[in-house]
């Protein structure tokens, strides 16, 4: 299968970063009380650092702000996924366990404050590509059973013409949803520095841990950006 950033995304920002693990033979569980504390301790360290008015202006939330404005999106209207989950924790909300591998990846995420996916490879079947839509591609809700169809010019992560996530890290689509019989997973984690001590490298070191030792898998990883924007896995 191919990874592909169509060229035109890079227009928006040069320094894009995409983070790509393939997870494999993962076993996944229910979460335990030990997944599920790591997410509580994460919810509450980021409390203890910042406060709700704070959450736009943390750097990688700005660049994806940035990035979506430029593409034509709203980011107040559909703001990038990470942004409203950071604003529910610091409202005091707590994020409700779904499964271990769902939980982990939002600990990995608020602890290294970066946009972070998960999508089972079993329901992604042609090749994926983040591009501008165009006809005929389509988007199936979460919880929905009937696709919709997305509009020419939307900034978009999609597998074929089956769009997994709409307005570039807005929302996931149903296709792909991480559950108990996940096996083979694709994780996408986006940055703009893949220095070594960056947030992206510190969450691709977090994910790779978690597959092998939480999960016991294997797993590959690639950097996609300007200079090498397709892979083959």
């Amino acid at each position: 299968m191919k990874y592909t950033i169509e060229k035109s995304v890079f227009n928006l920002n040069q320094n894009i970063k995409f983070g790509i693990i393939i997870g494999k033979n993962i076993r996944n569980t229910q979460t335990t009380l030990k997944d599920e504390q790591r997410l509580r301790n994460a919810e509450d360290k980021m409390r203890e650092i910042y406060k709700a008015e704070q959450v736009r202006e943390l750097t990688n939330v700005a660049s994806y702000r940035e990035v979506m404005t430029k593409a034509g999106i709203n980011p107040n209207k559909f703001p990038a996924s990470v942004e409203a989950m950071f604003k529910r924790i610091l409202k005091g909300s707590q994020l409700p366990t779904i499964n271990a591998l769902v939980d982990l990846c939002n600990a990995v995420s608020i602890e290294n404050v970066i946009s972070l996916g998960a999508h089972d490879l079993i329901d992604l079947k042609d090749d994926l590509e983040v591009r501008i839509s165009r006809d005929g591609d389509v988007f199936l809700p979460f919880g929905a059973e009937e696709y919709e169809n997305v509009e020419k010019g939307e900034l978009v992560f999609t597998s074929g013409n089956k769009v997994q996530t709409r307005k570039w890290v807005w929302r996931q689509s149903e296709l792909g949803k991480t559950t108990l019989n996940s096996k083979n997973v694709f994780f996408q984690i986006v940055g703009f520095d893949d220095k070594q001590k960056s947030s992206l490298c510190k969450t691709m070191e977090d994910i790779e841990h978690l597959v092998i030792n939480r999960f016991h898998g294997t797993c590959e990883k690639y950097i996609v950006d300007l200079q090498t924007q397709t892979i083959n896995f």
